[in-house]
């Protein structure tokens, strides 16, 4: 677990341990991301996962930064050229510091389109057939 990372059993005590920008930043995505899409929300890996036939995106507080990540951001960064695509499946994350905000807009924009590519070509974290 990364130092300054919240340590929780559900997504609202989450959100409790945490303060400041990175409890603002934190706040608005995931509204956003709730008000996108009907999407299974839960506490897994230490941090926010949400999911709709499968992992779809996650929400990580850390002590310097937000991450905000895709299971398939890499099909997403004409959407967000700020998701940097890295580790396993198709993931893409962005890092979010203080000061740094992604509008709800296009938010909705990449839970949706994310969702949609989920119902289209299956869980991302299983293999493919």
């Amino acid at each position: 677990m990364k130092p300054g990372a919240p340590i929780a059993g559900d997504p609202e005590a989450y959100i409790g341990q945490l303060d400041g920008w990175r409890r603002d930043i934190v706040e608005a995505l995931r509204a956003a991301v709730l008000a996108a899409a009907p999407l299974e929300e839960r506490i897994k890996w230490t941090h926010l996962v949400y999911f709709s036939n499968g992992p779809v995106l996650l929400i990580r507080a850390e002590a310097e930064r937000v991450l905000f990540g895709f299971w398939r951001g890499k099909r997403l960064r004409q959407i967000e050229p700020r998701l940097k695509p890295g580790g396993k499946f198709e993931l893409a994350t962005m890092v979010l510091r203080e000061g740094d905000t992604v509008g709800p807009a296009i938010v909705a924009q990449l839970v949706r389109q994310a969702v949609a590519l989920n119902r289209e070509l299956g869980d991302p974290s299983k293999p493919s057939a």
